[in-house]
């Protein structure tokens, strides 16, 4: 028997991202490959790229550069690109860097197996289609090891919104939603591992509307009938897009129980005008009053959102409208950034703010939701919250998990408890954790 092959994943961006890691670890795992930690082992190198943030491909290249010393040491060291990047460069990747041998998008790395045949005989392989098939149907059957406590399951891909800035739509792809049957037995396999938290993800994901046994589902039946799953102690969705928020999936925050109280609803800018030049489909008025529908539903929510500061052609007065937005909102959590231009996007083409504005709106803005944030955090102090053991912590004896509102906690507790629930009063809020001691101890 010959011994296995070692593959290195490095893995940027989004949840979905880390989800799809995953699943190529899977199938190149049919071709006799196992996960190692380091680069320096493997005999395959996969970088599975993201394309949202800034100069995401010279980012690559430059970590490409720095694998160069592996490949003269080690001449049958394979390398591959995969994700959005790859489906954003396709064969330029591998004009610019020849070291590379494989390039494959995030929509037919179902197609890994044979691709990495190809290369192991000497050859390229590129594949950046946007295939026909289900990629998640023709994965090949892995080994299903023990799983940690929380797992990340994609039930929706692809974007059909076209917002000014994003990339999404044209490396992701038009909204797809995967079978409800098909997630419904990958949630029951994940429980029967070990999970006991799943958050279902999409570019879109509340837009999710996949086929359903007895015709088509929304998000919200989708939740409710995992919520049936015994051993599915809790479900989470990201990311999430305000005009998708359908009223069955608003009613869901409040009456199924394993929904947890969190939602990410990024709303990007507080400005009628910027949001119209987005191409946000919404106002600022229709995202508070949803915001207020949902709070209804579920009092408690804890509401995380995005922000971009200093897009195209916004004024003073149009930030001033984000800072009074998110005053009037009130967010537990919160990404802002500073806009920065996506090739290919409608946005790229217009004249940029000016930077030293656009930072100095940005340390305002950030301040602000800093100091919501810690207000958040520090309500918790005094209250008793179910905590979801998921890894040891830094110091002896101690385990982290996270709470219903997806604060990471760190309690004194004893390492059988780790993968299970435990009652916990928080005794400290600290600048992005909590602390606290089990009840029952």
């Amino acid at each position: 028997m010959s011994a296995p092959k070692k593959l290195y994943v490095k893995t940027y961006g989004c949840q979905m991202n880390v989800y799809d890691s995953e699943r190529m670890a899977e199938a190149l795992g049919s071709e006799g490959y196992e996960q190692v930690a380091t680069p320096e082992e493997a005999d395959m190198i996969l970088l599975n790229t993201c394309h949202i943030r800034e100069k995401a491909a010279e980012k690559v290249y430059s970590e490409l550069g720095r694998f160069k010393p592996l490949r003269e040491a080690k001449p049958d060291l394979k390398i591959g690109v995969a994700g959005c990047v790859a489906q954003a460069e396709g064969e330029e990747i591998m004009r610019r860097q020849p070291m590379v041998d494989l390039v494959v998008g995030p929509q037919t790395y179902h197609r890994l197996p044979a691709m990495a045949r190809a290369v192991e005989g000497g050859g390229k392989a590129l594949d950046t289609d946007f295939p026909e098939e289900d990629k998640f149907l023709h994965l090949p059957k892995a080994r299903k090891p023990k799983r940690g406590p929380t797992a990340f399951l994609t039930v929706q891909e692809g974007c059909d919104k076209f917002c000014a800035f994003c990339v999404v739509p044209y490396t992701r792809g038009a909204e797809v939603s995967r079978p409800a049957e098909r997630l419904l037995r990958e949630a029951r396999d994940l429980v029967e591992r070990g999970v006991r938290e799943v958050t279902l993800l999409g570019q879109n994901v509340n837009a999710y509307h996949g086929e359903g046994p007895d015709g088509e589902w929304g998000l919200a039946r989708l939740i409710r009938e995992m919520a049936l799953i015994d051993g599915l102690d809790r479900i989470r969705f990201t990311t999430s897009h305000p005009n998708d928020m359908e009223d069955d999936l608003i009613a869901a925050h409040g009456d199924c129980e394993k929904l947890m109280p969190y939602l990410h609803l990024p709303v990007q800018s507080g400005s009628d005008r910027i949001l119209k030049a987005m191409n946000r489909k919404h106002t600022a008025e229709a995202y508070i009053r949803l915001i207020d529908r949902i709070r209804a539903a579920r009092p408690d929510l804890l509401l995380s959102g995005d922000f971009i500061v200093g897009f195209p052609g916004e004024t003073d007065e149009d930030f001033e409208a984000t800072m009074d937005l998110v005053r009037r909102v009130g967010y537990g959590q919160a990404y802002s950034f500073k806009y920065s231009a996506r090739p290919g996007t409608p946005a790229a083409e217009k004249p940029p703010v000016d930077p030293a504005i656009a930072d100095a709106r940005l340390q305002r803005l950030q301040a602000l939701l800093t100091e919501q944030q810690r207000a958040a955090q520090d309500a918790m102090v005094g209250r008793e919250v179910d905590v979801l053991f998921e890894k040891a912590g830094r110091l002896e004896g101690q385990l982290v998990g996270k709470s219903e509102h997806l604060h990471a906690v760190h309690v004194q507790a004893p390492a059988h408890l780790k993968g299970e629930i435990a009652r916990v009063r928080i005794v400290e809020s600290q600048p992005n954790s909590l602390s606290g001691d089990l009840i029952d101890a």
